[in-house]
């Protein structure tokens, strides 16, 4: 008789495994660091063979430290870093380049070309998503067009294309030896190719954008069985899950319902309204995408405001000015002073996301004087995160004309108790915390355990969901106000760095 439900969540910096009881308690973790590659400025890379040796890793050691073999797993469910993408060679399992993660801008002057006709919403009716480098088609063309031979080897059907969620999988089924090269609806929401409606590749704009249809994965739901693990400890275990990041945290904190939000504060910060059945298309910059699809039930979509770098920022504070040792350090540091001093910083490292959508734009630091201190600074870097929040917040309430309430948070800055309390003063709702803030791993692992019947469904999560800490808003409205206009202004001096 099984007793949990394992995680597998491949993150932008890590790779990590989580095991998981039936009431959604934390039984085991395992996790571990990856290289970050930066051959030139905006050019972000991962290496995909040290992915899948981290991700074996963490696996092995999370079901050794739960003490369980493979009887004991019901299911598997793997969650990843959205539109990071691949190509590798089907026959020998080599990656053909570098996997370009998300964050990477080389495609700009393609994703200008694109934009020439039927501007940056070209495509949008169809996907749900502006023309940008965030996505992972224009990527997956750059490798076409610049690894040799690439391009006569993918039309000949030579070459797989996928998210990391693809590739792991491909690899936990058996990679050369009858893997399955799958993604599911989610994660192909985000590689600007699939039709919302349809939930299949739309061939027209794989045409123009200039991805052969033979590279690409079969879609499928978010939770149904995929397949069985191949080797290792987890020999013979039913992979049955399968969500982008962002969608398995919004399934992880319970938002099953038209109107529920959630907030995660990783790398970047990424807030999903659920719109329920109903495709909401944007006019304020947000994305459509899709939430998730139980088996053959008709699928959910959300709203969605992506923002770069929010956690990224407390790491550059870390690695690149020496200001701290450790991120947690950046509240205490930023506790040294009452205020930002008057500092605002804008973190445009790879231009503006949601809802600006400005490749062009490059970070600023504004309203600098000699009062600033390394205080001040540590200060308007979390408050970076907050500000940005509270811009997508304002353009779900445009969209959807739903006011929230509350908001639910998760991921690793939701344990900076400063930079909570500031998101309920600037958003004016209270920001609540769950129990288990670790929820895109535990969403993954619901997907897979609800098609496996180890959870009979959204109901059973939602029973195990359970507030761990609340910020109610403790700040004077004409404050608020002031602070926030200060933010906006800033922001614009951000625009058209890039000519």
């Amino acid at each position: 008789m099984a007793k949990y439900a394992i995680a597998l969540d491949q993150g932008t910096t890590s790779s990590r495994a989580m095991v998981f009881d039936h009431g959604g308690g934390v039984v085991a973790v395992s996790q571990k660091e990856h290289e970050q590659i930066y051959p030139q400025p905006g050019w972000v890379e991962h290496d995909p063979m040290e992915i899948w040796a981290r991700c074996q890793e963490v696996l092995d050691e999370a079901m050794a430290k739960a003490g369980a073999g493979a009887d004991d797993i019901a299911a598997l469910g793997i969650t990843n870093q959205r539109e990071t993408t691949l190509v590798w060679d089907r026959r020998t399992g080599e990656p053909v380049h570098n996997a370009i993660v998300w964050q990477d801008t080389r495609t700009d002057k393609l994703v200008d070309e694109l934009s020439a006709s039927g501007g940056q919403d070209r495509f949008r009716h169809q996907v749900g998503l502006p023309l940008a480098t965030y996505f992972s088609a224009p990527k997956a063309r750059w490798i076409l067009d610049n690894v040799p031979g690439t391009r006569e080897r993918a039309e000949a059907g030579e070459l797989a294309f996928g998210n990391i969620d693809t590739w792991l999988i491909w690899n936990l089924t058996g990679g050369t030896d009858g893997g399955i090269h799958i993604t599911d609806v989610s994660n192909a929401s985000r590689t600007m190719l699939m039709d919302l409606d349809t939930l299949a590749w739309d061939h027209s704009i794989a045409g123009t954008i200039g991805v052969p249809l033979s590279m690409l994965p079969q879609i499928r739901a978010s939770s149904e069985i995929y397949g069985e693990v191949s080797s290792g400890a987890l020999k013979g275990v039913k992979i049955a899950g399968d969500l982008g990041d962002q969608q398995a945290a919004t399934f992880g904190q319970a938002c099953f319902d038209a109107g529920d939000a959630k907030n995660t504060y990783g790398t970047g910060n990424f807030m999903l309204l659920n719109t329920g059945t109903e495709l909401v298309h944007s006019k304020s910059g947000l994305l459509t995408t899709v939430g998730y699809k139980i088996g053959d039930r008709p699928q959910v979509y959300c709203l969605e405001g992506s923002i770069a770098i929010t956690g990224a920022l407390v790491q550059w504070l870390r690695d690149n000015l020496k200001m701290i040792k450790a991120a947690p350090e950046v509240e205490e540091l930023a506790k040294s002073v009452e205020d930002n001093g008057g500092l605002y910083i804008v973190p445009a490292f790879s231009g503006l996301f949601a809802p600006y959508w400005k490749s062009s734009a490059r970070g600023v630091f504004a309203g600098l004087t000699r009062y600033v201190n390394a205080g001040h600074i540590a200060r308007a870097t979390l408050e970076a995160t907050a500000f940005q929040t509270r811009e997508v917040m304002d353009a779900m309430r445009t969209d959807s004309g739903v006011e929230l309430t509350e908001l639910k948070v998760d991921g690793g800055m939701v344990h900076n108790d400063l930079l909570m309390q500031f998101q309920a003063d600037i958003l004016g709702v209270p920001v609540i915390r769950p129990v288990v803030a670790e929820t895109t791993a535990l969403g993954a692992a619901y997907a897979a355990g609800i098609a496996t019947g180890f959870w009979n469904g959204e109901q059973d999560v939602r029973d195990n969901w359970a507030e761990g800490k609340r910020w109610e808003p403790d700040m004077d409205g004409g404050k608020r106000d002031a602070y926030y206009k200060e933010w906006k202004k800033a922001v614009t001096r951000t625009f058209d760095w890039v000519e």
